[in-house]
């Protein structure tokens, strides 16, 4: 994948965090073509071969997934279409078409029961624990069976500034209620990852000869009240906000206690790019701090 002159690029889930943030680090230097469910159904592999037909990729990313979490687990028709099929029929037009395709995938392929803070390394046993991780690690399986060339990437807790994500959802609680004492999670431990850092990760991968399964994910960890508290205090938005336990927030999906992920083989071959989470956290903010405001104020953002 080290060659990218008039290297052709697909980008699946093009609407997206990852998906949009992808198409503005590659753009420049690569022939990106980015399309979403509105143009392009990759549960559909006649949609996908035309596709595929159509733009010749040397690289698939395929960043599309169903991400409601809580959702798969009574649309499971619907979250296998997306999260396991469609990544089948993407890896067998990738190795029709001789092109490399680099599939997002998650820590819920882990049950999360590994002691604290102990890392999940590419190596370890999955056990997924609700139908969005079964889903995604049957989507892993299916592109490793089908004989292309690929890299799948588990990422975690992936936030950026293009639709929806944990921190805008805190942002907008802060913003529109700042004397509402906010519940947020502490019990759960995980690497908050920018959505354009990962992109920037995907980008080196593509300039190198990696294939096979990594982890990409911020460096250290924490809960999603670390998260929520460190973010609203960088933001400087007046907030009240308290711990509390999973079992105090009940969901329909188990999420897993422990998300950390180690980038095991990124750092083993000199490819790590991933920054400290807090870190990012601050370029994200410099970055697009005024805009989340406005954003999160607006009643029809």
């Amino acid at each position: 994948m080290n060659d990218k002159q008039a290297m052709s690029i697909l980008i699946t889930g093009g609407n997206g965090q990852l998906g949009m943030d992808c198409a503005q680090v590659l753009g420049p230097d690569y022939a990106v073509t980015s399309v979403d469910i509105d143009t392009t159904d990759i549960t559909d592999p006649a949609q996908v071969n035309a596709i595929c037909r159509k733009v010749n990729p040397a690289v698939i990313i395929n960043c599309a997934a169903y991400t409601q979490v809580d959702h798969c687990e009574t649309h499971v028709a619907a979250a296998r279409a997306v999260n396991a099929e469609a990544p089948g029929h993407l890896a067998a037009c990738a190795r029709q078409c001789g092109a490399a395709l680099i599939h997002i995938s998650t820590d819920y392929v882990f049950d999360g029961k590994k002691p604290l803070p102990t890392p999940y390394r590419e190596n370890d046993p999955t056990g997924p624990v609700s139908v969005y991780g079964r889903t995604k690690l049957d989507g892993e399986r299916a592109v490793a069976a089908a004989g292309c060339r690929f890299i799948i990437l588990r990422t975690a807790w992936l936030y950026g500034f293009h639709g929806r994500n944990f921190l805008k959802t805190m942002l907008k609680k802060a913003l529109s209620a700042p004397e509402t004492t906010l519940k947020v999670v502490n019990d759960q431990f995980g690497s908050p990852t920018w959505s354009y850092r990962l992109a920037l990760q995907i980008r080196r991968l593509i300039a190198s000869d990696a294939s096979g399964i990594y982890h990409a994910s911020a460096e250290g960890y924490g809960t999603w009240f670390d998260l929520a508290s460190s973010f609203l205090e960088k933001m400087g938005v007046p907030h009240r906000i308290m711990p509390c336990a999973t079992a105090d927030y009940p969901t329909p999906a188990v999420r897993p206690k422990n998300a950390i992920l180690e980038n095991n083989r990124l750092k083993a071959e000199g490819l790590n790019i991933m920054a400290d989470w807090q870190e990012d956290l601050d370029e994200y903010i410099a970055t697009f701090g005024n805009r989340l405001r406005a954003e999160c104020l607006d009643p029809d953002g």
